[in-house]
């Protein structure tokens, strides 16, 4: 089966290469939402983003599939009623290769041709035991080269600067992660971090590892931090925890009331954001891949304390 699609100027490494953006391209991105309120909260942050020109935005894609109609749908929209570049989540868990198939094709009829590959977590508990779909694809290496058989996509990956939870050791992650790079993917976008170190150990591995493929984008993602609750349940699915500096500042601005200090956590965690993406723009990152959770005010903040400004959308 190969799924045609019409060769479009704009892809992912493309825009990274040409955007003008000041100081690097960033990108956001978006989840599906639930209801027609959370929708309307997402056309508003997209519509916002779209004056800031990212390079390109995403779409997740919910555990097991859950989303994957509303993922389909929403991205298809992005494709064709906004000037943004869309890249579309795929991941394998519980689902057949048919499934995949079928759903690439969805997002070719839509006008969509990038693709962020992923192996996907275990619907109900992302730390879970991961068991593969009978007919489906164990490893995100073969989902690339499923994809790219399918016909003309650009395809992403993730890339964990701590290593996935489920690997054995930072240098077995590694060789995943260039295995997933030669399959045929063009750049990775990193799990979220908060600590710089830990992007620039992971892009000095992969350059020790596979040089070649080491030489393609690795975009780090980034949250811009609102409640201290909200991160520590995103770093915990990620099996990881917030290095313990980030946490000081963040319980010294939580305070010691029965509620946390919200407008004091929100504070801090702008400039935590602030501060780690300039040094990761010091530090050479190709782009900066914020997390926003269908808002763009705190991440609109960031990019302005880095000297971002909107301008007409074209």
């Amino acid at each position: 089966m190969t799924v045609r699609t019409t060769p479009a100027p704009r892809s992912v490494v493309a825009n990274l290469r040409t955007d003008a953006t000041a100081p690097v391209p960033f990108s956001v991105e978006f989840n599906p939402p639930r209801d027609a309120d959370g929708e309307a909260r997402l056309w508003r942050a997209v519509r916002q983003f779209e004056r800031l020109h990212p390079a390109f935005v995403s779409m997740t894609y919910g555990a097991g599939g859950s989303t994957k109609d509303r993922t389909a749908r929403i991205t298809g929209q992005l494709a064709q009623q906004t000037t943004l570049l869309p890249v579309a989540h795929l991941t394998a868990v519980g689902h057949s290769r048919a499934e995949l198939r079928a759903l690439v094709g969805t997002y070719a009829d839509s006008g969509i041709r990038d693709i962020l590959v992923l192996r996907g977590d275990p619907p109900g508990d992302p730390l879970g035991d991961w068991h593969r779909h009978p007919a489906g694809v164990t490893y995100a290496e073969e989902l690339v080269r499923m994809v790219r058989d399918l016909g003309d996509f650009d395809v992403g990956v993730a890339s964990f600067p701590q290593g996935h939870h489920r690997s054995p050791d930072l240098e077995t992650d590694t060789a995943y992660l260039a295995a997933k790079l030669r399959a045929g993917a063009e750049y990775s976008i990193t799990q979220m971090f908060f600590g710089v170190e830990h992007y620039l150990r992971l892009r000095d591995r992969l350059a020790a590892h596979d040089p070649v493929e080491g030489a393609k984008p690795i975009i780090p993602e980034l949250m811009p931090i609102t409640s201290l609750r909200t991160v520590r349940r995103a770093v915990e699915l990620c099996g990881r925890d917030l290095p313990a500096p980030v946490l000081d500042r963040l319980h010294r601005a939580a305070g010691d009331g029965p509620e946390e200090n919200r407008a004091a956590v929100r504070a801090a965690g702008i400039e935590i954001a602030t501060e780690l993406a300039q040094r990761l723009i010091d530090e050479g990152a190709p782009c900066l891949h914020f997390v926003t959770l269908n808002f763009a005010k705190a991440t609109t903040e960031v990019l302005t304390n880095l000297g971002y400004r909107a301008t007409a959308v074209p």
